[in-house]
């Protein structure tokens, strides 16, 4: 549920919005949300000093209640993280 809230508030920001991906991971410390967006679109997501990213994870964590949960921002051409 979190991820597809996410989806469609990151969608509704972007202008390539059919390059967004959320995706979950599970970890000992919690949930995290990792959003990827086009490169174009990336200071838009993040925002002037980060407000717009830091709104998402409001959100997000408002709707996550009591669970633990990281939401991460990051561009399409960025390779993606294999956790160790």
């Amino acid at each position: 549920m979190l991820a597809e809230a996410l989806d469609h508030l990151v969608r509704g920001i972007v202008d390539n919005p059919d390059d967004v991906r959320v995706s979950t991971r599970r970890l000992r410390s919690g949930e995290v949300l990792e959003v990827r967006v086009h490169p174009e679109d990336l200071g838009r997501v993040i925002g002037r000093s980060g407000r717009t990213a830091k709104a998402l994870r409001t959100v997000v964590g408002a709707l996550a209640g009591d669970d633990d949960v990281r939401v991460d921002v990051v561009d399409v051409d960025r390779p993606r993280r294999r956790p160790s």
